[in-house]
This record gives structure tokens, C-alpha cells and sequence, in this order.
């Protein structure tokens, strides 16, 4: 017999040091990034009976990217590798792992990263990690424990979602948040003063109902019953996340940089998961980070939920705003309750 879970809404997350940890010796070989060519923005929306400057106003999102009806989220990720390893000027026979943080992934089995692996031609293996918004920070955390214990030279690490597809358009509060987009890294072997100065990963399961995909899965399989009543679509209480987000990003950085024995003023770039402008910029004033720094892509993307920071990441690098030696810490957070924070020597 399925439980219902109740999303808790006020307990305040609280970060635990135990889950900080010190993680060098690997580096960033290579970035890539990549989006639809079908741009969608406000004043597309508004025939839709969305208003363009309200979107605007409430998130910063000017225009979001959305696959065609051909496209999956393995094809995003595709391109985005494929750059990401001519940027490394990395073979696809040297790849030892493949990883894809999702939460749209192209069918419920296999996995999007076996999918991926076989477009690519690659011969290793390969899985998906769901972590939703924090799906990047997750599986570039898991990647770079592969690389440090010896296992992996070369790790191919996808963050990458077609969220298009699980937005209820008739959804006035959400339909405009979410795009589509995919981001990828390679890592490799590195110095004993690069990687992961400190990280952490934590999840909240209380707050599950707060942003969820209700209809699916085993609990509730796609009955047409199900889809008629729009269950397969994607529910947020907004509110909600907005207020935990703020609280729990703060926290998780302050606690991030403690661990690591730096300031605020020590980080070269501040790279957080692309939800809301009005989130970033809380969390910005908050911590009173330099917003020169800071790497903002939304009004272009749109959320893009796995796909958020590496694509951010990737076109940072890209615009050579990220320099080794730069130290560049990064935040997801989004639906589990899920969130990780990294903070990273290039």
C-alpha cells in the first residue's frame, strides 16, 4: 500500500560538518555546453495568456530554449560532450566513465548515460544520477571519486534536462521558469592543490512533496486516469521552495567556505543553480558577494534544472571568466530536497 508524503514546511534544514569533506587531486580538463536553437521567449508565451513582464519581474527570465519534438535530453547531452571533449582535446575511447545528472531522462530504462554512451561510440560504463536541481553537484561529486581512488583517468560528467516536458503549460506560476538545456565536464587527474577545497551534499526527504513529479513512477504508474487528471506533469509549491532555497543556500556556502578556511572574498566566481533572480540575488546581498563575480545566465536558459550550472559553468570558461588556479564554488538545490555545494580550485 503506497504513503502519501506530507512535505514538511517549516522545519528550518540544518547543514551537519560531518558532511563536509576535502576532496583534491582532480581537475577540469574540459567543458561544453549546449541548448536548443528553438528560442522561446516571454512574448511567445503571451499567446498563451502568460504576461511577458510579470515573468520578467518575479524571475529574470527574458527567454528559455525548448527541445524540438525529436530532440531528448540524451541528444542534449550529446552535443554538449562532443564540445566538451574537443575543448579537452580528449578522445572518446579514453573515457573510462560516463555520468548524467537528470531528472527527464529519454525512457525509465535504460539510463540516459548508457543512451549516451552508445551516440558517443564510448566504451565504459555509464549511469544516471537523479538529484533534480542538485543533479550536477551530485554527479560531479560521484565523478571525482572515481578519478581520486584510481578507478577512472578520464570521467565524463553531464548534467542535462528537457523540462519542457514535464511543465504543465496551463501552469501560469511554473510554465515560464523551466528550459531546456545540457552542460558537461571532463575531469582527470590533478594536482594536490586542485579539486575540491570542500563540499557537501545533503537531502531533506520531508520536503518531497514540495517539488514533485506526482504520477510515473511504481507509487503511480501513467494510468489514463493519472493523465487526465495532469499527474504527470511537475507540482511546486513555490513559495515554499523559494524561502527553503534561500535559507539553505546561504547556510551551505558560509559552511562550505568555514570548512575550506576561506572568505567570501576569496572566490573568483559564484556559479548558483539558475532558478530565480530574485534567489540569487537574496542569496548574493545575504552573503555580500561581489555580483561581478557572479556567473547569471537564466534571463537567457530559463531553469534547466541538471543542466543549470554546468552550462553556466561551461559558457564561464568559455568567455575566459575561469582561469586555473581560480577558485569557483557552486550551489544546486531543487526537488529531494535536494542540495550540494562545491567549492572548487580550477
Amino acid at each position: 500500500m503506497s504513503t502519501t508524503i506530507e512535505p514538511k514546511r517549516t522545519t528550518r534544514v540544518q547543514t551537519d560538518s560531518r558532511r563536509f569533506h576535502t576532496l583534491t587531486g582532480v581537475q577540469v580538463l574540459g567543458t561544453g555546453a549546449f541548448a536548443p536553437l528553438n528560442v522561446v521567449r516571454n512574448e511567445d508565451l503571451s499567446e498563451l495568456g502568460f504576461d511577458p513582464d510579470w515573468i520578467i519581474q518575479r524571475t529574470g527570465i527574458h527567454e528559455r530554449r525548448h527541445a524540438l519534438r525529436d530532440e531528448v535530453t540524451s541528444d542534449l547531452a550529446f552535443n554538449a560532450a562532443i564540445l566538451c571533449l574537443e575543448a579537452a582535446d580528449v578522445s572518446v575511447r579514453d573515457l573510462d566513465l560516463i555520468l548524467v545528472g537528470t531528472v527527464t531522462p529519454d525512457r525509465p530504462m535504460p539510463s540516459t548515460a548508457c543512451i549516451l554512451q552508445q551516440k558517443l561510440g564510448a566504451n565504459a560504463p555509464a549511469f544516471d544520477i537523479n538529484a533534480a536541481c542538485s543533479g550536477f553537484v551530485y554527479t560531479l561529486a560521484t565523478g571525482a571519486q572515481f578519478v581520486k581512488t584510481g578507478h577512472s583517468k578520464r570521467v565524463l560528467v553531464v548534467g542535462a534536462d528537457v523540462m519542457s516536458r514535464i511543465i504543465n503549460p496551463a501552469d501560469k506560476k511554473t510554465y515560464p521558469l523551466f528550459g531546456d538545456g545540457a552542460g558537461a565536464v571532463l575531469l582527470g587527474a590533478g594536482s594536490d592543490e586542485q579539486g575540491f577545497l570542500s563540499y557537501m551534499l545533503g537531502a531533506d526527504g520531508e520536503g518531497a512533496g514540495l517539488l514533485c513529479v506526482p504520477a510515473g513512477g511504481s507509487e503511480e504508474p501513467p494510468t489514463t486516469t493519472a493523465i487526465e487528471a495532469e499527474r504527470q506533469f511537475m507540482q511546486m509549491d513555490g513559495r515554499a521552495v523559494f524561502k527553503w532555497a534561500i535559507r539553505t543556500v546561504s547556510d551551505a556556502v558560509r559552511e562550505t567556505l568555514q570548512h575550506a578556511g576561506k572568505s567570501i572574498k576569496d572566490v573568483d566566481s559564484l556559479i548558483l543553480h539558475q532558478a530565480n533572480i530574485r534567489i540569487i540575488d537574496a542569496v548574493v546581498d545575504e552573503l555580500g558577494f561581489d555580483s561581478r563575480k557572479v556567473v547569471i545566465n537564466l534571463e537567457q536558459y530559463g531553469n534547466t534544472s541538471a543542466g543549470s550550472i554546468p552550462l553556466a559553468l561551461a559558457e564561464a570558461d568559455q568567455q575566459g571568466r575561469i582561469n586555473r588556479g581560480d577558485l569557483v564554488l557552486m550551489c544546486g538545490f531543487g526537488a529531494g530536497l535536494t542540495w550540494g555545494t562545491a567549492l572548487l580550485r580550477w
